[in-house]
This record gives structure tokens, C-alpha cells and sequence, in this order.
């Protein structure tokens, strides 16, 4: 949304298909500029544009995040807001967990956070004129559901909810503001093994959430200037007790 007269800047991670794609969609039809980045987003359908450009590689590595950082810069001259989605979730039993899988998750999970939104929050103190940061978290953190292994990935989850926390008391003065959404199953490609029967069981309202649902509560946290360290359930109330 521009503001006196100067598009913000939008920085997403894991933008090439699901959640991601359709954040990168809203934004620019809300007038951001984006810098969109996945692993693979020249697979993609989003194509190059005046607003929107496009950053390959492993937000998990830190040359990745200074590649999207500077292409934020050189581009659009700001970096207002970031919306961390990228991310990897598999799940078995907790003792057979390898040590490359704890790696992997942790390196897309944590390492991809922390990397874009340090250097995001530098620009931000930079510029004096706040921001916004929001990460995608799990409903499953609160609530673990009965035979869905997650206990890893979950770890990771979690630590993005106390990072955000952590985060929104730390900038609060500067006006920059640190929120999560926690979803539940959505219907996403992440899920397109799946019955639809089992993700509707996941639900208490027994409907899968789509992924409108998900990047509405995305745009609502990145312009409510008043919120800030909140973790906004889109689970159907699944966090809200046993089914």
C-alpha cells in the first residue's frame, strides 16, 4: 500500500506456488513492490515485472537472503515489510528423526528467518519508518494432534513463535512489528498426497482451510499497526482443544 506517494516494499519467501504465490499475488495487487524468492522460482508461474522481482536460491544460506536483500534495494529502494513462508514439514516417529533431517528443517525453518529478517530489520531501523515482519507457524505447536508425528518440525515451529515474541518486545519503539499465522492443514500442494477425508478429520470444523484464508490473515498483520508479537490462529479451532 503506498503511503505519501512511496510504494512499501514486500520481501516473500517460498513464493513460487501455494501460500506464497498467493501472498506475492495479493501484495501486488495492493500496490506493494515484491521481491518474491523460492528454491525453484523460475519453475514458477509468477514472471518478472515493473513491481515484482524474482530472487532464486536456498533462503536457508545467507548469501541467498543478502542477494534478496540487495535486489530489494537496487530495485525498489526500501524494505518495508517480509512475509517468511518458506518452509518444510515431513513427519515420523520422534526416534527415527535423522541428523540431516533435523539440519534440513532447521535450515529452511529457523536459518531462512533469521537470515532475510536481520537484514531486513537493519534496512527498517535504517529508514525510521517501521515495518512489518510475519512468519508462518503450526497450530500443532499448542495442540499436537494424536498421530501426527511432528515432534521435530515442530522444535523449529516453535522457535519461530518465540523468536516473534522475542522480536515485537525488541523493536517496539521503532515501530516495527513481529507477528505469525498459525494455520492448520491447508489445502496447499503440500498436502496433495493426502485423502481429503484425513485433512478434513484434522479439522474441527471437518472443511480444509484454503490458501485465500491463510493470505488474508497475512495482509491483515502486515498493515494492523497496532499488532505486534501476536500468533494469529487460521485452524479452524484447532488450538482451542481436543475433537
Amino acid at each position: 500500500m503506498a503511503e505519501n506517494g512511496k510504494r512499501k516494499t514486500m520481501i516473500v519467501t517460498g513464493a513460487s506456488r501455494g501460500i506464497g504465490a498467493g501472498v506475492t499475488k495479493a501484495f501486488l495487487e495492493r500496490g506493494y513492490n515484491v521481491v518474491a524468492n523460492s528454491l525453484r522460482i523460475a519453475e514458477s508461474p509468477l514472471q518478472p515485472t515493473e513491481k515484482l522481482a524474482l530472487v532464486q536460491g536456498d533462503v536457508g544460506e545467507a548469501s541467498t537472503a543478502e542477494k534478496i536483500a540487495a535486489t530489494a534495494m537496487s530495485r525498489f529502494g526500501s524494505i518495508d515489510c517480509v512475509v517468511n513462508n518458506a518452509g518444510i514439514f515431513f513427519t515420523k516417529p520422534f526416534t527415527d528423526y535423522t541428523e540431516q533431517d533435523f539440519q534440513s528443517l532447521s535450515g529452511t525453518n529457523l536459518q531462512g528467518y533469521i537470515y532475510i529478517t536481520q537484514l531486513a530489520v537493519k534496512q527498517m531501523l535504517a529508514q525510521k519508518t517501521g515495518g512489518s515482519v510475519t512468519c508462518i507457524t503450526s497450530a500443532m505447536v499448542e495442540h499436537p494432534i494424536d498421530g501426527v508425528r511432528a515432534s521435530i518440525p515442530m522444535i523449529t515451529k516453535g522457535g519461530l513463535e518465540a523468536i516473534t515474541r522475542s522480536l515485537a518486545m525488541e523493536y517496539a519503539r521503532e515501530g516495527i512489528r513481529f507477528n505469525a499465522v498459525a494455520p492448520g492443514v491447508v489445502n496447499t500442494p503440500m498436502h496433495a498426497n493426502d485423502s481429503n477425508d484425513y485433512l478434513r478429520s484434522l479439522s474441527p470444523m471437518g472443511e480444509i482451510p484454503e490458501v485465500d484464508d491463510i493470505v488474508q490473515a497475512i495482509v491483515y498483520l502486515t498493515e494492523a499497526r497496532h499488532v505486534t508479537g501476536e500468533v494469529l490462529h487460521v485452524d479452524a479451532g484447532a488450538h482451542n482443544g481436543k475433537w
